[in-house]
């Protein structure tokens, strides 16, 4: 039977007290991502590309930060770190993308944001679990595999 860390982070998964933590702490996650940037948004009120670029990476650096504070206790410590940069490059380059490819739609101001925004965090969420699924938990998911 395997023990240590990674053993008990696995068991952890699977309670479901953990789970309603966990989605808690996404939940939480969402509203500091969306909530900052449309704070910043409301302040400043642009749609130019590049402050558009800083303010995301604000407000998904501090929804990082959010969850590496309420997640480090739970699981995740340290190793946590690479993965979330990892995603805010996805969340990054996602929103720089869709960014442009918004300037052809009839969809503009605060509505093709947070539109946008919604689609870098969807795709962001995903790199982030196969972030923290393949380098996070990795001997779980090879000892896992065996079975």
């Amino acid at each position: 039977m395997p023990t240590g860390r990674h053993h008990e982070n696995r068991k952890q998964w699977r309670d479901p007290f953990h789970f309603l933590q966990f989605s808690a702490i996404g939940i939480s996650n969402a509203i500091v991502d969306m909530g900052t940037l449309n704070l910043l948004l409301y302040i400043f009120q642009t749609e130019e590309s590049g402050w558009l670029f800083v303010f995301n990476t604000i407000a998904y650096s501090l929804a990082v930060s959010n969850s590496y504070f309420w997640n480090a206790g739970i699981t995740f410590g340290a190793s946590f770190i690479i993965p979330g940069d990892i995603s805010l490059g996805v969340n990054n380059f996602v929103f720089r993308v869709f960014s442009e490819l918004f300037r052809f739609s009839d969809v503009t101001g605060w509505l093709s944001v947070n539109i946008i925004k919604g689609i870098a965090m969807g795709l962001s969420f995903t790199a982030s679990f196969f972030m923290i699924k393949y380098f996070v938990f990795k001997d779980t998911v090879k000892h896992s595999m065996k079975k």
